[in-house]
């Protein structure tokens, strides 16, 4: 179902957030009341073809607001367009918390591409960037796919791979999925992530990356036909120098 949600992404309307000249905040979940129905300048994204969707909701967690995700047999996810140079924010940082694991999710077969928490970062199609037969890879999968960008990054809590394992995704070699989390040890417990979106996006594809063109959260069981509950806190991206 990830595939779907690149084209959706192209109707959101692009901000964002700055806390300071060198942070920029994407995801203010915990500036968000609880009873909202959904953080600002995100959106539910559902699938035509998937009859049961994934509730996400503002919940107080020990005082801050997060978002919930409940899944059963389901998917669908909270999405967001942004603008953001990666050589000048670099890095996302980002929390999150999963109450069980998918027993059936498996990081190598299309039946198996459900995950308890993903988070998803998009990357503008620029022609320009591209050789020839890159462009022509690229208009294939387009139209075995539908709408998908250029290229794109899964950071994804794993049922049993390594963290650090970095693989392309199921259905498209277009998207390259980092195991950030992996395993119950840490289930039910808030984590702390850093990622160097650039260098991330060197080591996976081999180049430079574009601008950076959406976001998003996403907890799903569809194609395992299972349960997953996650929680999300607050997406920032920062420029180099605040991470080091």
């Amino acid at each position: 179902m990830h595939r779907l949600i690149y084209h959706a992404m192209l109707l959101l309307t692009a901000s964002t957030q700055a806390y300071s000249d060198n942070t920029l905040v994407v995801g203010d979940f915990s500036g968000s009341r609880p009873d909202q129905a959904y953080p600002m300048y995100w959106e539910l994204l559902s699938f035509d073809k998937v009859p049961e969707h994934t509730n996400y909701s503002l919940v107080s967690d020990n005082g801050t607001t997060v978002v919930k995700a409940d899944s059963s047999q389901s998917a669908s996810g909270l999405i967001r367009k942004i603008n953001i140079d990666p050589e000048q924010y670099p890095v996302i940082q980002w929390r999150w918390k999963i109450v069980n694991l998918i027993q059936k999710s498996n990081i190598h077969k299309k039946n198996g591409d459900d995950y308890p928490a993903r988070l998803y970062i998009t990357f503008a199609y620029e022609p320009d960037r591209l050789g020839f037969l890159e462009k022509i890879k690229y208009q294939a999968a387009r139209l075995l796919y539908g709408q998908i960008p250029s290229a794109a990054i899964n950071y994804i809590w794993a049922q049993n791979e390594p963290v650090g394992t970095l693989v392309d995704n199921a259905y498209t070699a277009y998207t390259k999925m980092f195991v950030v989390q992996s395993g119950a040890k840490h289930t039910g417990k808030w984590m702390a992530e850093e990622r160097n979106v650039y260098q991330d996006y060197i080591q996976a594809f081999g180049k430079r990356p574009p601008m950076i063109n959406g976001i998003a959260i996403m907890t799903d069981t569809d194609n395992t036909g299972e349960m997953a509950t996650a929680y999300y806190g607050d997406i920032l991206f920062k420029g180099q120098d605040q991470s080091e």
